[in-house]
């Protein structure tokens, strides 16, 4: 790359001048002065010999206090000062830091880190990432320039989606965005090494730089939020907070990628070629992974500048997962699967030798890397060190070490409540759809039962809690399992023995289709019709008949209670199904109401005589099903529902998956995007 020449001092370099260590505001005075004084000395010494000495001591005088003001400047101003702040604000580069907050951390996140990051510059600001918009404690600490972003994606157990951060980063208006560990602490050199790639590279950049991890940070700061003090008062000045890193590094003599920094120009370019998969924010291979990617796509200039950058990660986060090792596995999966071929590397390296800032890339001659050989040498132990992404490694099989006894517990909310899906996998992209939509409802509670090992799979991947039922049908048909075929008799049998299994393990289930779209979380109603009533949606489309006609039991949404009444009438309901050629739907009237209806109670209900549960047909109005009304038939589907408060509708009365697929992606009740993987 070809450097770009300067001569002279412009004033708009000024900013790029920066103090080092301790440093003294006189060896800035003096580099300003040397100009003046160099090519005025001989004029200087015709003004010695001319002159009297009256004259000669009022204009020393009057030069005298020029500088001392000039030097007074120097240091009360902040700009030069302390190389975080640039003198003009106007023209610096505004930049987001953004970070995302694991739920099991957020009780002990250190927020030393936020007030490190904040004093970089005024033109910083910063994005947390968080599964819940309710940490009223960390804005009101840091004010406006701390935003709370609850609309990324998370899996079941708090780990954000790193995927759905990156595609959250260009919904703000930025310069430069960064990408740090939520425990990570930067110092003013960190601004220096951004503005000169703003600055001096002329095409869009990728900055990478690794942190050196120490198990406590002894500094604090004041109630300024300007400096860094030990806790006995005394104030710690930049340079000795270089030190203590080198110090650290040197002792671990290497830097590895765990908690690195990235941060990129352009925020509106992607990073790289393709589709990011979904891997979980800080569990390993995702940082490679991008690297190797954004090398291979070449649309930016990738470099690492460790040697230039301190920053310190406080207590190794990463150590409070190991007993997650599966969601490390989960990623090491991801990029075996996905990207190009991966191949070893050595990145382009940012140093800074005599106060400059130079780069050195493998291509560089003899001389070059003779001259500098130096610099190479005192940043040998801060230097980035990445292994490529194996794609021909062996990796063990991904599960999760939760089976459906252990993941309730999890899942439940206060009231002992699940809501609960079965799924294969021709319906995988309808399950996240549905998925997405009960996170957007802020509905936690769900858990999905898979039908077979590549929904599992998959599920594992969108970080579900899922369970694998061993008994599910074998051969499950990809596009021929719908309403009234073999296979979907086959099918629905596994949802009310998975049910009653529920049920009797103490917790109360919502049972909801995948093909159920929800407006409103109906959980709060459902609970309110009390003990030992099932309540259940109603298959009647017919407006001038009884909703409990025979047969119109929708097995496709129901709420039954973990209560003996209900418990005993549903064994016989999956006794009754076992025994069926029809699929679970019929048995479930037959059992509850009787057949033909025998034990209707007026046209909303039913009562199975031996346990005296009770069976309530839910309003249509409120849950239709897929043709009541003519709904599905409305140009504004959605504005229709809304008009009569639906809380869910159901797609149904209608064959084929694709043609289900098809009418309600159509009728924009859609909310995940197949293609990148994630909740729209």
């Amino acid at each position: 790359m070809e450097k770009k020449k300067t001569t002279g001092i412009k004033i708009k370099n000024i900013k790029h001048i920066f103090l080092e260590d301790d440093e003294k505001c006189s060896h800035v005075f003096f580099f300003f002065l040397s100009p003046f004084a160099y090519h005025s000395s001989r004029r200087l010494s015709a003004v010695v010999l001319g002159l009297g000495a009256g004259l000669i001591s009022v204009w020393l005088s009057g030069f005298l206090l020029i500088a001392l003001s000039f030097y007074g400047t120097l240091l009360l101003s902040p700009s030069l000062h302390n190389p975080s702040f640039s003198s003009d604000s106007s023209t610096s580069p505004r930049i987001t830091i953004f970070t995302a907050l694991h739920s099991s951390s957020s009780s002990s996140f250190d927020s030393q880190a936020i007030h490190s990051w904040l004093a970089l510059s005024s033109q910083v600001k910063v994005v947390l990432f968080t599964q819940h918009n309710n940490n009223s404690s960390l804005t009101d600490t840091f004010g406006s320039r701390l935003l709370l972003d609850s609309t990324v994606d998370f899996t079941f157990l708090g780990t954000p989606f790193l995927h759905s951060m990156l595609a959250r980063t260009e919904a703000y208006a930025s310069d430069i965005a960064v990408l740090i560990d939520p425990h990570t602490l930067l110092l003013p050199d960190f601004i220096s090494a951004l503005n000169y790639a703003d600055h001096e590279l002329d095409r869009d950049w990728l900055l990478v730089s690794s942190s050196v991890n120490i198990p406590r940070f002894p500094f604090h700061w004041d109630q300024t939020g300007r400096f860094w003090r030990q806790y006995n008062g005394k104030r710690v000045r930049f340079g000795e907070l270089q030190k203590m890193i080198s110090l650290r590094s040197l002792k671990s003599n290497s830097s590895e990628g765990s908690n690195m920094i990235m941060a990129w120009n352009n925020v509106d370019s992607p990073l790289h070629c393709g589709v990011l998969p979904p891997f979980l924010y800080q569990r390993g291979t995702h940082n490679q992974w991008i690297i190797n990617e954004a090398l291979s796509c070449k649309r930016r200039f990738v470099f690492d500048a460790t040697s230039t950058i301190s920053s310190v990660s406080i207590g190794n986060a990463e150590r409070k997962y190991d007993t997650r090792s599966w969601e490390y596995i989960g990623n090491s999966h991801l990029g075996k699967l996905y990207g190009s071929l991966s191949k070893s590397y050595a990145l382009p390296k940012l140093l800074k030798c005599n106060k400059r800032y130079i780069l050195v890339t493998a291509s560089d001659g003899f001389r070059t890397r003779e001259k500098i050989s130096a610099c190479i040498s005192r940043s040998k132990s801060r230097i980035l060190k990445l292994d490529p992404v194996q794609k021909d490694q062996a990796l063990p099989p991904l599960k999760l070490p939760y089976d459906l006894e252990s993941l309730l517990p999890l899942v439940a909310d206060k009231n002992r409540t699940v809501v609960l899906s079965v799924a294969g996998f021709s319906y995988k992209d309808m399950l996240m759809s549905w998925v997405c939509r009960a996170r957007r409802l802020a509905v936690p509670n769900f858990l999905v039962c898979a039908l077979d090992d590549e929904t599992y799979q998959f599920a594992i991947f969108q970080g579900l809690p899922v369970f694998f039922d061993p008994y599910a049908p074998k051969n499950i048909s990809f596009n021929d399992c719908h309403f009234g075929s073999k296979c979907f008799q086959r099918v629905t049998k596994v949802k009310s023995r998975t049910v009653l299994r529920i049920l009797k393990m103490g917790y109360n289930v919502l049972l909801s289709d995948v093909d159920v779209y929800w407006f409103r979380n109906p959980l709060p109603l459902l609970h309110s019709f009390g003990p030992s009533v099932l309540v259940a949606q109603s298959d009647e489309y017919n407006t001038t008949v009884p909703i409990n006609r025979p047969r119109r039991l929708n097995s496709g949404f129901y709420f039954a209670r973990s209560d003996e009444p209900t418990i005993v009438a549903m064994e016989k309901v999956v006794k009754h199904a076992a025994t069926s050629g029809l699929s679970e739907q019929p048995s479930f009237y037959d059992t509850l109401c009787g057949e033909g209806g025998v034990h209707r109670v007026g046209n909303d209900r039913c009562v199975e005589p031996e346990t005296n549960l009770s069976v309530h047909f839910l309003d249509r109005d409120l849950f239709p099903n897929g043709a009541y009304g003519d709904i599905w038939l409305k140009e504004d589907v959605r504005g229709e529902c809304e008009k009569k408060h639906c809380y869910v509708l159901h797609n149904n009365w209608i064959s084929g998956r694709l043609k289900k697929l098809e009418r309600q992606m159509m009728k924009g009740l859609w909310d995940y995007d197949a293609s990148m993987r994630m909740c729209v």
